[in-house]
């Protein structure tokens, strides 16, 4: 809708880049390579990197073609002014998104806050930062690459670069990890400047179903686990009911009659049998509702989550609320102890703490809206560099799934007698395997690229457009990787793309049809599709195999069914993003909370002292003293100034310090104030008793300790309060708003107990006993007095 309005104004700005081409070219390397130190300078003077941004686009252009050939094309401008604004630009296969981020890339590392290059996986990573380097070096900007196994050293070299090449994993996990160091100097980031997130509908939408998560501390449940899964085994179709638009399952009347039988219940439903109740559902969502070589892979022993929409392993991530392992239990392998989450942040709030952020892909536009409502990021489409003469032709539909595998058999062979290369596209790794069965028994020679094999990834992609080249992919993987066409091939057509299913969202389909016909190439395309294929079953197959029945092997192109695949894909969409909307929603609260608690944090790890943050503290105590001691008779409200005084005595105050009788006399505040004071003074005297280098250590040791301990506790209490609120709107509640309400008082009541606590251990130092001590018992003595409670003072 805006990008007519939008694409007029920059291509004013393009004419003014290209009308400096000349100019560029006559300077020699030396005054070319200079202009980076001059731009810097007239940003220090005032100008902004809008005011710079023709003249600096030109520099990075003319740099490109004399450090690698390569002279981007005017709608590569366009789509690098796009990214500087801010937006995804999305950009068809081929039309050079890695040269095209080249010029934004410059422009913002000319400010010296940062640049990061997001990419879905390392190699992807490695390679663009080697093929932009030589362009970089040129002009004086440094890159760095940001790896999953660099030491926090070489992290913090990488970060410290004007661009730094990463996954969107490792940079969110670095971001987390840094909210945890015990001293400022040993974080890795230096803030979230500007990010250009490539692929960035299969970052931002498909991986942002999942939150990131660092988990410790474990419970051992691998009984309950085992015996859950041995009865979801037990279980025959009668007994549970799954609604597969949704993915959910649930027993029916006797299946719960089963499992009460089973575990020996009289009710499933009460409220002491939750946590087994929770078991069984997992038990049954991995039995009945994840597949095997689907949604997850068995590798070394371990369960490994395959990316839905790319066909990608994930390493390192699992489900959470112990669904991870009631798969491990499904498939007799190691159960892991479940975790206790010691930090988490969704994807999309992670994004949204970058001061600018923009995207780069091949299929944004059909998510528009929720880039627009979630990142406040349009997507504008790019104009191709030479015009789209792909054919893509109407998808055939099968009554089966063995006709139609046969019929795709059949015009694998037809093209591949010619010579002509094809990409199979499958929807997922046991799909991949069967068709990989069926050409070999044909004796067709093929590659196969699934989550099993992803490392070769790149390679097997590189040589999918040479002659008699069949490749075999799951959904878009090699994704990020050219399919360049042997010479001759465009002869005969180009690369063939054939899908075996329409995928569950339209712009994976479009991802796969666009692996043909780049930069002008010729290209072919079709989708195969069955009644039986698991998007059609979801949406009423059942009705549609009874007017199907009568094809056999035959097929037909209907444009009736055609409409319907699309509106069911349409659906998926909105579910989906439902789902990470909802999930968002949720992680808002906790965002609140987590900006305040690492701001708190840094505030510590910065202070070069923090008796700032500890008389604050001792004014918290004070206040919540006179909610302690508050007492209600009949219906007056008091408080209980004698057992107040005889509960802070000798722990928060010197003896003798307050007088119930004087308190009696004074407003609320007023006591407030003078216990606050009161308790300070007297810490301050215990603490002028002791080494100040001493003392300091043990005060931020203290203070960051109780603070990480209490806001593991406060994101565990989280996750229980979300996993059961739901349950409110039976009482015609917004359970969202529940959340809310209850999350805030969590959290009041987390930095209350934290002022105590921090209070409490401070407070029972004894500066006699400490004085024949070393330094480090100190600690250790001070770090263990009551570090598993929460008891208040008084």
């Amino acid at each position: 809708m805006w990008d007519r309005k939008i694409l007029r104004k920059i291509r004013k700005q393009v004419k003014a880049i290209l009308a400096l081409e000349k100019t560029m070219q006559e300077l020699t390397d030396e005054q070319l390579a200079a202009k980076t130190e001059e731009f810097r300078q007239r940003l220090t003077n005032g100008e902004t990197l809008d005011d710079i941004l023709v003249e600096a686009f030109a520099v990075a252009r003319e740099a490109s073609r004399r450090v690698i050939g390569l002279h981007p094309y005017p709608v590569q401008l366009i789509g690098g002014i796009v990214l500087h604004n801010g937006d995804v630009a999305e950009m068809r296969t081929g039309e050079g998104k890695t040269l095209t981020a080249v010029m934004p890339i410059y422009l913002n590392a000319l400010s010296g806050k940062g640049v990061h290059i997001i990419t879905v996986n390392e190699y992807l990573a490695q390679r663009d930062a080697e093929l932009n380097k030589p362009i970089f070096d040129f002009l004086g900007i440094s890159i760095g690459v940001n790896l999953r196994d660099y030491t926090p050293q070489f992290k913090r070299e990488a970060y410290a670069k004007d661009v730094t090449y990463t996954t969107n994993a490792e940079l969110g996990f670095d971001y987390l990890r840094d909210n945890m160091v015990r001293s400022f100097k040993d974080k890795v980031q230096r803030g979230l400047n500007f990010s250009i997130v490539d692929e960035a509908d299969s970052v931002m939408i498909d991986e942002a179903r999942t939150p990131l998560i660092i988990s410790g501390g474990s419970k051992n449940r691998t009984p309950l686990y085992q015996a859950s899964d041995a009865f979801s085994k037990s279980l025959v179709p009668e007994d549970y009911k799954i609604d597969w638009e949704s993915k959910q399952i649930a027993l029916t009347v006797t299946g719960v009659r089963k499992a009460q039988a089973y575990f020996n219940l009289k009710n499933l439903f009460d409220i002491e049998n939750s946590e087994l109740f929770h078991h069984i559902q997992n038990a049954l969502r991995a039995n009945y509702v994840f597949k095997l070589d689907v949604e997850y892979v068995v590798k070394d022993g371990e369960i490994v989550l395959v990316d839905q929409f790319t066909g990608r392993l994930m390493a390192g991530r699992v489900y959470s609320d112990g669904l991870h392992q009631a798969i491990q239990a499904k498939e007799k392998v190691n159960i892991q102890q479940e975790t206790t989450t010691v930090a988490t942040i969704t994807y999309q709030n992670f994004f949204r703490l970058y001061n600018k952020l923009s995207g780069m892909t091949g299929t944004a536009k059909t998510e528009e809206e929720e880039f627009v409502k979630i990142y406040n990021m349009r997507v504008i489409c790019i104009p191709t560099n030479k015009s789209i003469i792909r054919e893509d032709m109407p998808d055939y539909v099968f009554a089966t799934l063995n006709a139609k595998f046969k019929a795709l058999i059949n015009e694998v062979k037809e093209r591949n007698d010619k010579g002509q290369p094809i990409l199979i596209g499958t929807a997922n790794v046991d799909v991949s395997e069967r068709i990989s069965n069926m050409l070999r028994l044909e004796g067709i020679r093929h590659e196969i690229l699934n989550a099993k094999n992803h490392a070769r990834e790149a390679e097997i992609i590189s040589k999918a457009g040479e002659f008699h080249a069949v490749t075999l992919a799951t959904n878009m993987a090699g994704r990020g990787t050219d399919i360049k066409l042997a010479p001759g091939v465009n002869e005969i057509g180009g690369l063939a793309v054939l899908g075996t299913e329409r995928n569950e969202a339209r712009r994976i389909d479009n991802q796969l049809r666009g692996r043909a016909g780049r930069q002008g190439d010729p290209g072919f395309s079709r989708f195969y599709v069955s009644i039986e294929d698991d998007l059609i079953m979801r949406f009423g197959g059942e009705k549609l195999k009874k007017i199907f029945a009568s094809l056999g092997d035959d097929f037909i192109k209907s444009k009736m069914l055609t409409r319907s695949i699309t509106r069911a894909q349409q659906k998926i969409e909105g579910l989906n993003f439902d789902a990470r909307k909802n999930l968002l929603d949720y992680d808002n609260v906790i965002a609140q909370h987590r900006e305040a608690m690492y701001a708190q944090r840094d505030k510590i790890l910065t202070s070069e002292s923090v008796l700032d943050i500890l008389k604050t503290m001792h004014r918290t105590v004070a206040r919540d003293l006179l909610k302690i001691f508050s007492k209600v008779q009949g219906r007056e409200q008091y408080i209980d100034y004698q057992a107040l005084v005889t509960g802070t005595q000798n722990k928060l105050l010197k003896q003798g310090t307050l007088e119930p009788e004087v308190l009696k006399k004074m407003l609320p505040e007023e006591v407030i104030d003078l216990i606050s004071e009161k308790a300070f003074e007297f810490y301050l005297e215990k603490r002028a008793r002791l080494n100040e280098v001493i003392i300091n250590q043990i005060e931020y040791a203290t203070l960051l300790q109780v603070f990480d301990r209490f806001w593991t506790e406060h994101i565990d209490g989280l996750s229980k309060l979300r996993a059961g609120i739901h349950l409110r709107g039976y009482a015609q509640l917004n359970p969202l708003q529940a959340y809310i309400e209850e999350a805030s008082k969590l959290f009041s009541l987390m930095t209350i107990n934290i002022a105590h606590q921090v209070l409490i251990m401070l407070h029972s130092i004894d500066p006699d006993q400490i004085q024949v001590r070393s330094e480090e018992k100190i600690l250790d003595t001070v770090l263990a007095s009551n570090p598993e409670t929460k008891t208040k003072i008084g």
